[in-house]
Formats: structure tokens, C-alpha cells, sequence
């Protein structure tokens, strides 16, 4: 069953294209991913479903709810969480504090209730910690859940920031580029995490991702966009032997 459905999409900026009828489907339960040559439109898709940019024509419906006019807090309180290329994290503050943030919009407790921590605020604070924590089990960076999140390494904040999506109790995780800049024993890692995910979780992700061994070893479903346009959508087998892949990533072929 698809979650998520991406109808002939268009992003214009001025004259430019961004995105050109671009149309294909995410099934509920997959790890689908997107991929292309720098500037081929991946994160403006990304845009477009999370709520920040508004296409000009189409339509990107999840769960049959269409998200072109909603505003972004609206589309991640429907469950769709997101990481980003460059890491968006608040570097002076502790793994935990980070995670818990991405807990806000489940919680209900006022600003009164909340500042004089009793009852239902303390009730709800110890739920979203025990939330956290569990996370942090998941992803296992219990050695470094209380230290700053900017004196972290590269790969860790990585994580980091996958578990402040993934505390937002998302059914939709949409994964920017999760291993880039990562050497090989990170890169492992983090696509075990993702199939974690999936298989453990039960969460549909969709992933924008570079490094082709790890879309075609976890991937079920690969889109290809080139310059604004989908060029081909199939199995990771089918999209290895696509003559115009192919020609995309390696030049090859007529012009």
C-alpha cells in the first residue's frame, strides 16, 4: 500500500525547474530511496514533502492527506520526521536535550504546570525521557547521552540526529544524505540502523542518499531524478542495468 505518493510534481523558481512532473510511490514498510547527480532536485523533493516549499503544480499526499498547503508542524505532527544533509543539531546542548526536542510535539503540558513541575508535568516530562532513553538504547550512544553534542565525532552526531527524528514517533522518516562524509565503519553502522528501523520499528523510510553500496545492500525501491526529471523508478537490480542511470551518473552516451 503506498504511504506516501508523489502526483506529477513541479517546483518552478522563476524560470527554473526544480522539479519537472516528477511521480512515483512509497509503500507503507519500505526503505525507498532517491537518488541522482548533485542539483538533480533530491532535496527539493524533500522540501516539498516536509512543508517548506509549495509546488506549482501536483501533488505530494501522505496517507491520502494532501501536505501542498500544509505548514510544516502540521505534516511532522501527521508522523513524517526528517533529517538533513548538514547536520541541524544544537551543538551546545547534550545528546539528551537534543533528542528531547524532537519529543515537542507530543507534549501537552502548560506553561504553568510546567514550570512548577508537579503532576501532569512531571508525569509527561519522566514519559518523553523514558521515549528518549529508549532511543538512545536503539542507536546505542549510551556512553555519550550527557555530554554536548558538539564535541561528539562526525559519525555520532549523525546518529544523534536520526534519533531526534525518530523521537517524533514518526510512521514516515525521510533520511538526507545519512552516511555522507562517513568512513567505512560509520557508513556500516549507520545502514544497520536503517534497516533497525525498519525491520524493528516498522517505520517507511524515504532516503536521499550518494554512496550507491548502501542504497542498492538496503534499498527495496529506487527512484532516479536527473536534473529536475525522474528517470527511472524500480528494483535496486533494475536501476544497476538502466542504460539512462547510467548515462546520468557517467556522462556516457549521446547528448
Amino acid at each position: 500500500m503506498a504511504q506516501l505518493e508523489i502526483n506529477d510534481v513541479t517546483v518552478r523558481f522563476g524560470g527554473i525547474s526544480a522539479l519537472s512532473n516528477v511521480d512515483f510511490e512509497v509503500e507503507q514498510g519500505h526503505i525507498h530511496a532517491l537518488i541522482g547527480p548533485n542539483g538533480a532536485g533530491k532535496t527539493s523533493l524533500f522540501n516539498v514533502i516536509s512543508g517548506i516549499y509549495r509546488p506549482s503544480s501536483g501533488e505530494a499526499l501522505f496517507e491520502g492527506r494532501v501536505l501542498n498547503r500544509m505548514k510544516p508542524h502540521r505534516i511532522a505532527a501527521l508522523g513524517v520526521a526528517r533529517t538533513f544533509q548538514n547536520i541541524e543539531l544544537f551543538q551546545h546542548m547534550t545528546v539528551i536535550e537534543n533528542l528531547l526536542l524532537g519529543r515537542h510535539l507530543h507534549m501537552r503540558t502548560g506553561i504553568l504546570t510546567g514550570a512548577l513541575f508537579y503532576g501532569r508535568a512531571l508525569r509527561e516530562e519522566t514519559a518523553h525521557r523514558l521515549k528518549v532513553e529508549e532511543i538512545i538504547d536503539f542507536l546505542e550512544i549510551e556512553k555519550v547521552r550527557k555530554k554536548p553534542v558538539g564535541s561528539l565525532p562526525y559519525g555520532i552526531q549523525k546518529r544523534v540526529e536520526m534519533g531526534r527524528a525518530l523521537a517524533n514517533n514518526p510512521n514516515l522518516l525521510l533520511l538526507d544524505e545519512p552516511v555522507a562524509g562517513m568512513n567505512v565503519e560509520e557508513t556500516e553502522d549507520i545502514a544497520r540502523f536503517v534497516l533497525d528501523v525498519k525491520e524493528e520499528l516498522g517505520t517507511t523510510i524515504l532516503m536521499v542518499e550518494h554512496d550507491m553500496g548502501v542504497v542498492m545492500d538496503i534499498a527495496d525501491r529506487v527512484t532516479v531524478l536527473d536534473f529536475g526529471l525522474m528517470i527511472a523508478d524500480g528494483t535496486p537490480d533494475q536501476i544497476q542495468a538502466n542504460p539512462r542511470v547510467i548515462e546520468a551518473y557517467l556522462g556516457e552516451g549521446d547528448q
